[in-house]
């Protein structure tokens, strides 16, 4: 199966919430990092966080607007990025993945929203009273 088409039926499974087929994509020490600063999550973890929104029928749509895919020289990893049509409206995905048994599996995936430059400062005003909070507790 080709990067490509993997992507796009993990994004599927996730659509159709099938829970097997989206996890199954990903290797088992393998990291999730959601839009919001405290989602840094191992599988075992994403797992726990995803179960409730798989169980209710459905648990997120993205679908890819653009798609770039890179390969190492020996073949054994490949990176891409994306960008994808979601809830969120245009977001940016990227990752990392590893051939394990002649199977690619994603071993990294960061989803990160994105922000027009010309809304930035707008953007900044909202999240900084929750953020400034996050920041001073990583001081600690």
């Amino acid at each position: 199966m080709t990067i490509n088409s993997l992507l796009d039926l993990w994004h599927k499974a996730a659509a159709e919430a099938n829970f097997d087929n989206y996890f199954n994509v990903l290797a088992e020490e393998s990291i999730f990092i959601g839009t919001d600063a405290t989602e840094n999550w191992d599988k075992k973890a994403f797992m726990v966080y995803a179960k409730p929104h798989f169980e209710k029928g459905k648990a997120w749509i993205f679908k890819a607007l653009e798609r770039n895919i890179y390969f190492s020289k020996d073949g054994k990893t490949a990176w891409f990025d994306e960008l994808l049509n979601t809830q969120m409206k245009i977001c940016r995905g990227s990752g990392v993945l590893v051939k394990e048994n002649k199977e690619w599996k994603i071993k990294h995936y960061v989803l990160s929203m994105t922000i027009p430059n010309d809304n930035s400062t707008e953007v900044i005003k909202i999240k900084s009273p929750l953020e400034d909070v996050l920041m001073e507790s990583y001081k600690k």
